[in-house]
């Protein structure tokens, strides 16, 4: 005699143990009885139609139908869960070496777009991923993971103490937890100190000069210097390029072959600074004090100040042999005094100046406006040549 376990279509539950004997009608009668259904065919377990009694072996599990088509039992058991959201039990995963316990539906919904609804949402997808103690192996930090395990068992961002909120972004992004996202970026962009614009001291700046070796090239490139004292220091070679040096304190500095092309030098005191070899190109030192500054330099480098802004500076008493002033602003500027031998003020524009004492002799002042430029007292003569050459 053979036994066999009926079941309706659809559903593994409530099954029925049935003999079977005679021919296919009479199990279908003994199964109409049982299920309290109508049977009208009966399928195996794969789905296969059964329209013979000899098909039928010892312990089989059959599914029996009213004339609807197969359903896989399995299947219907997935949407209901879906459905119902019933993926209530319970798993372990092994995250880095540590252990976290959690239900099936704390993985699936909340984010149930998320990669690790997809790893989850069906049981034994993951099956042969598993260590010796049945925990699903994923191989990503568990100190960035918990977090993410903690929101989407209650829906809160809450990261501890030491805890790197960019390691927990990229875990989120790794996981595809949107919602997670988006209050991360936030958290981490209310985390980041305010920008701190404010000027650099000269304690600040003596110290990074002591601590920085003597070849090694130093780059204040961009830095906020305003109002700082910074007199008296030995600032050769240093690039301030583009630098805030608006009302600083630089008389008797060395700034010898610095770079301060577009620093903002305006209101400044340079006053016996030393500036040989310098380079201003299209700097600011509006309204700077450069009395009694040494540009000229014995093995002739030339200072270049190419189309810098100089209005209304004092430079009385400078050093400026050979100095390059092209297409520079002097305007209403007081160069008294000063030793222009040799100087490039092509296209510079002197109006209002006062040259009262300078040696311009073979300086070139081709190009420049010279409307209401006081030239007395001059050491050489100026020749008409050196403006029209």
């Amino acid at each position: 005699m053979r036994r066999v376990t009926l079941f309706v279509n659809g559903t593994p539950k409530n099954g029925k143990v049935v003999a079977v004997y005679g021919t296919l009608s009479d199990l279908l009668s003994v199964a109409s009885n049982k299920l309290g259904i109508k049977a009208t065919s009966v399928y195996n377990g794969k789905g296969g139609l059964i329209d013979d009694i000899a098909l039928i072996r010892d312990d089989d599990v059959l599914f029996v139908c009213e004339g609807e088509p197969f359903i896989d039992p399995q299947t219907d058991v997935k949407f209901h869960e879906e459905l119902t959201g019933s993926h209530t039990d319970w798993l372990t995963l092994n995250v880095g070496g540590r252990y976290f316990t959690t239900t099936r539906s704390t993985l699936v919904n909340k984010e149930p777009d998320s990669m690790l609804a997809h790893m989850f949402k069906d049981k034994d997808v993951w099956g042969n991923k598993q260590d010796r103690r049945g925990a699903f192996l994923i191989d990503r930090s568990p100190e960035y993971f918990e977090p993410i395990l903690n929101y989407l068992r209650h829906g809160q961002l809450i990261v501890n103490d030491g805890v790197n909120l960019l390691g927990v972004l990229e875990e989120a992004r790794f996981f595809g937890i949107d919602s997670l996202i988006e209050h991360l970026e936030v958290a981490i962009k209310n985390s980041q100190p305010a920008e701190d614009h404010s000027p650099i001291s000269r304690k600040e700046f003596v110290r990074f000069l002591l601590a920085t070796p003597t070849k090694s090239e130093l780059r204040c490139q961009g830095l906020n210097f305003s109002g700082a004292d910074l007199s008296r220091l030995d600032l050769r070679y240093i690039n301030f390029k583009m630098a805030n040096l608006s009302r600083c304190n630089l008389a008797h500095a060395n700034l010898c072959c610095a770079n301060l092309e577009r620093a903002d030098l305006s209101g400044s005191v340079l006053d016996c600074a030393n500036l040989q070899g310098v380079k201003m190109l299209c700097s600011n030192a509006e309204g700077a004090s450069l009395k009694g500054c040494n540009f000229e330099d014995p093995s002739g480098l030339k200072a270049n100040l190419e189309g810098a802004n100089l209005k209304g500076v004092d430079m009385e008493g400078s050093q400026m042999t050979g100095i390059n002033l092209r297409v520079a602003t002097l305007k209403n500027a007081k160069l008294k005094n000063c030793n222009l031998r040799g100087a490039t003020l092509a296209g510079t524009d002197l109006e209002n100046c006062d040259l009262s004492g300078c040696d311009l002799q073979e300086a070139n002042l081709r190009g420049s406006n010279v409307k209401g430029a006081i030239f007395e007292e001059m050491l050489t003569p100026l020749h008409m040549s050196q403006s029209v050459r």
